[in-house]
Protein backbone atom coordinates (compact mmCIF):
# COMPACT_ATOMS: atom_id res chain seq x y z
CA UNK A 1 0.00 0.00 0.00
CA UNK A 2 1.66 3.03 -0.79
CA UNK A 3 2.45 5.94 1.66
CA UNK A 4 2.48 9.98 1.19
CA UNK A 5 6.05 10.98 2.84
CA UNK A 6 5.82 15.16 3.29
CA UNK A 7 9.24 16.86 3.91
CA UNK A 8 8.21 20.21 5.61
CA UNK A 9 9.94 23.10 7.28
CA UNK A 10 8.80 26.67 8.69
CA UNK A 11 11.78 27.97 7.59
CA UNK A 12 13.51 28.50 4.02
CA UNK A 13 17.09 27.01 3.99
CA UNK A 14 17.48 24.07 6.20
CA UNK A 15 18.21 21.45 3.78
CA UNK A 16 14.56 20.29 3.37
CA UNK A 17 15.36 19.72 -0.69
CA UNK A 18 18.71 17.94 0.02
CA UNK A 19 16.81 15.60 2.40
CA UNK A 20 13.62 14.81 0.36
CA UNK A 21 16.73 13.77 -2.70
CA UNK A 22 18.75 11.81 -0.02
CA UNK A 23 15.37 10.21 1.84
CA UNK A 24 13.96 9.20 -1.59
CA UNK A 25 16.63 7.21 -2.86
CA UNK A 26 18.11 6.11 0.15
CA UNK A 27 14.06 4.53 0.30
CA UNK A 28 15.17 3.24 -3.13
CA UNK A 29 18.58 2.09 -2.67
CA UNK A 30 16.69 -0.16 0.35
CA UNK A 31 14.48 -1.64 -2.21
CA UNK A 32 11.20 0.22 -2.60
CA UNK A 33 9.58 1.58 -5.41
CA UNK A 34 9.57 5.49 -5.05
CA UNK A 35 8.60 8.25 -6.38
CA UNK A 36 9.90 12.57 -5.56
CA UNK A 37 7.32 15.85 -6.28
CA UNK A 38 8.91 19.12 -6.52
CA UNK A 39 5.86 21.73 -4.97
CA UNK A 40 8.04 24.41 -5.00
CA UNK A 41 6.06 25.95 -7.76
CA UNK A 42 8.12 28.74 -9.37
CA UNK A 43 11.75 28.27 -7.93
CA UNK A 44 12.49 24.21 -8.98
CA UNK A 45 15.76 23.11 -7.34
CA UNK A 46 14.92 19.25 -6.70
CA UNK A 47 15.73 18.32 -10.28
CA UNK A 48 18.82 20.16 -9.67
CA UNK A 49 19.64 18.05 -6.45
CA UNK A 50 18.85 14.89 -8.35
CA UNK A 51 21.07 15.62 -11.11
CA UNK A 52 18.39 15.37 -14.04
CA UNK A 53 17.39 19.26 -14.29
CA UNK A 54 18.28 18.63 -18.71
CA UNK A 55 15.92 15.81 -18.55
CA UNK A 56 12.96 17.90 -17.34
CA UNK A 57 10.41 17.92 -20.51
CA UNK A 58 6.80 17.95 -18.56
CA UNK A 59 6.52 18.78 -15.16
CA UNK A 60 3.82 18.80 -12.45
CA UNK A 61 1.89 21.63 -13.29
CA UNK A 62 1.93 19.96 -17.23
CA UNK A 63 0.13 16.78 -15.31
CA UNK A 64 -2.29 18.83 -13.38
CA UNK A 65 -3.70 20.97 -16.40
CA UNK A 66 -3.77 17.83 -18.68
CA UNK A 67 -1.32 19.14 -20.87
CA UNK A 68 1.23 15.55 -20.55
CA UNK A 69 0.24 12.35 -18.66
CA UNK A 70 2.61 11.03 -15.79
CA UNK A 71 4.44 8.80 -17.83
CA UNK A 72 5.59 11.71 -20.03
CA UNK A 73 6.52 13.68 -17.10
CA UNK A 74 7.86 11.53 -14.39
CA UNK A 75 11.98 11.11 -14.62
CA UNK A 76 13.28 7.57 -14.17
CA UNK A 77 16.51 7.89 -11.62
CA UNK A 78 19.95 6.52 -13.66
CA UNK A 79 21.68 5.17 -10.90
CA UNK A 80 18.45 3.52 -8.95
CA UNK A 81 16.01 2.16 -11.37
CA UNK A 82 13.04 2.21 -8.67
CA UNK A 83 12.79 6.17 -8.09
CA UNK A 84 11.27 8.63 -10.24
CA UNK A 85 11.07 12.11 -10.19
CA UNK A 86 8.33 14.61 -11.15
CA UNK A 87 10.37 18.09 -11.57
CA UNK A 88 7.93 21.82 -10.52
CA UNK A 89 7.25 24.42 -13.37
CA UNK A 90 9.68 27.24 -13.64
CA UNK A 91 7.20 29.38 -15.43
CA UNK A 92 3.91 28.82 -13.61
CA UNK A 93 2.80 30.36 -9.99
CA UNK A 94 1.62 28.54 -6.91
CA UNK A 95 -1.87 28.99 -7.74
CA UNK A 96 -1.65 26.59 -10.51
CA UNK A 97 -1.94 23.98 -7.42
CA UNK A 98 -5.34 23.09 -6.62
CA UNK A 99 -6.40 20.28 -3.59
CA UNK A 100 -8.67 18.48 -6.77
CA UNK A 101 -5.33 18.02 -8.53
CA UNK A 102 -2.64 17.32 -6.38
CA UNK A 103 -5.24 14.54 -4.91
CA UNK A 104 -6.04 13.20 -8.48
CA UNK A 105 -2.18 13.32 -9.19
CA UNK A 106 -1.07 11.12 -5.68
CA UNK A 107 -4.04 8.26 -6.64
CA UNK A 108 -2.45 8.15 -10.21
CA UNK A 109 0.69 7.80 -8.19
CA UNK A 110 -0.62 5.49 -5.98
CA UNK A 111 -1.73 3.36 -8.67
CA UNK A 112 1.19 3.02 -10.53
CA UNK A 113 2.15 0.87 -7.77
CA UNK A 114 4.70 3.15 -5.85
CA UNK A 115 5.28 2.58 -2.35
CA UNK A 116 6.59 6.30 -1.35
CA UNK A 117 5.05 9.39 -2.55
CA UNK A 118 7.89 11.70 -1.31
CA UNK A 119 6.54 15.00 -0.97
CA UNK A 120 9.31 18.03 -1.28
CA UNK A 121 7.33 20.88 0.25
CA UNK A 122 8.23 24.93 0.30
CA UNK A 123 9.27 26.04 3.30
CA UNK A 124 7.21 28.13 5.42
CA UNK A 125 2.79 27.88 5.33
CA UNK A 126 1.91 29.25 1.91
CA UNK A 127 -0.23 27.25 -0.58
CA UNK A 128 2.13 25.20 -2.31
CA UNK A 129 3.49 24.37 1.60
CA UNK A 130 -0.25 23.32 2.71
CA UNK A 131 -1.27 21.17 -0.12
CA UNK A 132 1.91 18.83 0.35
CA UNK A 133 1.23 18.17 3.53
CA UNK A 134 -2.41 17.78 2.78
CA UNK A 135 -2.55 14.28 1.97
CA UNK A 136 0.31 12.77 4.81
CA UNK A 137 0.43 9.64 6.15
CA UNK A 138 3.87 10.72 7.33
CA UNK A 139 5.96 14.43 8.00
CA UNK A 140 9.26 14.75 8.41
CA UNK A 141 9.77 17.59 9.99
CA UNK A 142 13.36 19.34 9.18
CA UNK A 143 15.01 21.92 11.25
CA UNK A 144 18.60 23.15 12.12
CA UNK A 145 19.78 23.52 15.65
CA UNK A 146 18.27 27.05 15.83
CA UNK A 147 15.99 29.05 17.55
CA UNK A 148 14.62 30.49 14.68
CA UNK A 149 14.34 27.35 12.81
CA UNK A 150 12.98 25.43 15.52
CA UNK A 151 10.41 28.12 16.54
CA UNK A 152 8.75 28.14 12.77
CA UNK A 153 8.63 24.31 12.54
CA UNK A 154 6.41 24.20 16.06
CA UNK A 155 3.97 26.06 13.68
CA UNK A 156 4.40 23.67 10.82
CA UNK A 157 3.55 21.14 13.38
CA UNK A 158 0.17 22.62 14.29
CA UNK A 159 -0.89 23.15 10.59
CA UNK A 160 -0.03 19.59 10.23
CA UNK A 161 -2.60 18.24 12.93
CA UNK A 162 -5.39 20.93 11.92
CA UNK A 163 -5.12 20.85 8.36
CA UNK A 164 -4.24 17.83 6.72
CA UNK A 165 -6.85 15.08 4.99
CA UNK A 166 -6.26 12.98 8.15
CA UNK A 167 -7.04 15.80 10.44
CA UNK A 168 -9.99 16.88 8.75
CA UNK A 169 -11.49 13.61 8.62
CA UNK A 170 -10.70 12.67 12.48
CA UNK A 171 -8.60 9.38 11.06
CA UNK A 172 -5.64 8.46 12.58
CA UNK A 173 -2.79 11.42 12.85
CA UNK A 174 -0.32 12.15 10.54
CA UNK A 175 2.98 10.50 11.62
CA UNK A 176 5.37 13.06 12.58
CA UNK A 177 8.99 12.87 13.04
CA UNK A 178 11.89 15.28 13.31
CA UNK A 179 15.26 15.19 11.81
CA UNK A 180 17.83 17.37 12.77
CA UNK A 181 20.23 18.74 10.11
CA UNK A 182 23.40 20.80 9.91
CA UNK A 183 24.20 19.25 13.34
CA UNK A 184 27.69 20.14 15.03
CA UNK A 185 28.48 18.76 18.52
CA UNK A 186 31.31 21.15 18.72
CA UNK A 187 29.28 24.16 18.89
CA UNK A 188 26.50 22.55 21.05
CA UNK A 189 29.53 22.45 23.60
CA UNK A 190 30.20 25.71 22.99
CA UNK A 191 27.16 27.26 22.94
CA UNK A 192 26.38 28.18 19.44
CA UNK A 193 23.77 26.07 18.75
CA UNK A 194 20.70 23.99 20.07
CA UNK A 195 21.71 20.35 21.39
CA UNK A 196 19.00 17.62 20.06
CA UNK A 197 17.85 17.62 23.25
CA UNK A 198 16.86 21.03 23.62
CA UNK A 199 15.34 20.54 20.35
CA UNK A 200 12.84 17.56 21.31
CA UNK A 201 11.99 19.39 24.43
CA UNK A 202 10.65 22.22 22.23
CA UNK A 203 8.90 20.62 19.65
CA UNK A 204 7.63 16.83 21.33
CA UNK A 205 7.60 14.64 18.70
CA UNK A 206 10.08 11.81 17.99
CA UNK A 207 13.54 11.86 16.84
CA UNK A 208 13.88 10.48 13.16
CA UNK A 209 17.78 11.28 13.12
CA UNK A 210 20.44 13.73 13.04
CA UNK A 211 22.49 14.61 10.12
CA UNK A 212 26.24 16.23 10.72
CA UNK A 213 27.15 19.18 9.41
CA UNK A 214 29.32 18.48 6.41
CA UNK A 215 30.59 20.00 3.28
CA UNK A 216 29.66 16.44 1.74
CA UNK A 217 25.82 17.72 1.64
CA UNK A 218 27.23 20.99 -0.40
CA UNK A 219 29.66 18.84 -2.74
CA UNK A 220 26.71 16.57 -3.45
CA UNK A 221 24.23 18.67 -4.32
CA UNK A 222 26.38 20.34 -6.34
CA UNK A 223 27.45 17.31 -8.42
CA UNK A 224 23.38 16.31 -8.84
CA UNK A 225 24.41 13.09 -7.30
CA UNK A 226 22.17 12.47 -3.42
CA UNK A 227 24.89 12.17 -0.89
CA UNK A 228 23.33 8.91 0.50
CA UNK A 229 25.32 7.44 -2.71
CA UNK A 230 28.56 7.83 -1.14
CA UNK A 231 28.32 4.86 1.47
CA UNK A 232 31.55 5.74 3.34
CA UNK A 233 30.40 9.43 4.10
CA UNK A 234 28.91 10.72 7.36
CA UNK A 235 26.07 12.18 5.93
CA UNK A 236 25.34 8.86 4.20
CA UNK A 237 25.07 6.92 7.47
CA UNK A 238 23.15 9.29 8.84
CA UNK A 239 20.48 9.68 6.47
CA UNK A 240 20.49 5.93 5.84
CA UNK A 241 20.55 5.19 10.36
CA UNK A 242 17.26 7.99 9.68
CA UNK A 243 15.55 5.81 6.66
CA UNK A 244 15.99 2.69 8.79
CA UNK A 245 14.24 4.15 12.32
CA UNK A 246 11.68 5.21 9.68
CA UNK A 247 11.24 1.30 8.35
CA UNK A 248 10.89 0.45 11.87
CA UNK A 249 14.30 -0.38 13.14
CA UNK A 250 16.13 -0.08 16.10
CA UNK A 251 19.36 1.78 15.15
CA UNK A 252 21.54 3.62 18.00
CA UNK A 253 21.65 7.94 17.22
CA UNK A 254 25.45 8.48 16.12
CA UNK A 255 27.25 11.90 15.24
CA UNK A 256 26.33 13.62 18.67
CA UNK A 257 29.25 12.66 20.59
CA UNK A 258 28.66 13.63 24.41
CA UNK A 259 27.11 16.84 25.07
CA UNK A 260 27.99 17.91 28.70
CA UNK A 261 24.79 20.63 28.40
CA UNK A 262 22.99 22.44 25.54
CA UNK A 263 22.21 25.88 25.08
CA UNK A 264 18.70 26.32 26.28
CA UNK A 265 19.57 23.71 29.32
CA UNK A 266 22.47 26.33 30.00
CA UNK A 267 20.92 29.69 30.14
CA UNK A 268 17.50 28.14 32.03
CA UNK A 269 19.30 25.95 34.41
CA UNK A 270 21.36 29.04 35.59
CA UNK A 271 18.62 31.00 36.07
CA UNK A 272 17.46 27.89 38.20
CA UNK A 273 20.39 27.59 40.59
CA UNK A 274 20.56 31.76 40.85
CA UNK A 275 17.02 31.53 42.05
CA UNK A 276 17.77 29.14 44.51
CA UNK A 277 21.01 30.05 45.86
Amino acid sequence: MSEVIVVTSGKGGVGKTTTSANFAAGLALRGKKVVVIDFDVGLRNLDLVMGCERRVVYDFVNVLHGEATLNQALIRDKQVPNLAILAASQTRDKDALTEEGVGRVIDELKAMGFDYIVCDSPAGIEKGAVLALTFADHAIVVVNPEVSSVRDSDRIIGIIQSRSRRARAGAEPVREQLLITRYSPRRVRDGEMLSYGDILDILKIPLLGVIPESQKVLESSNAGVPAVHDAPSEVAQAYFDAIDRFLGREVPLRFVADEPQGFLRRIFGSVGRKATA
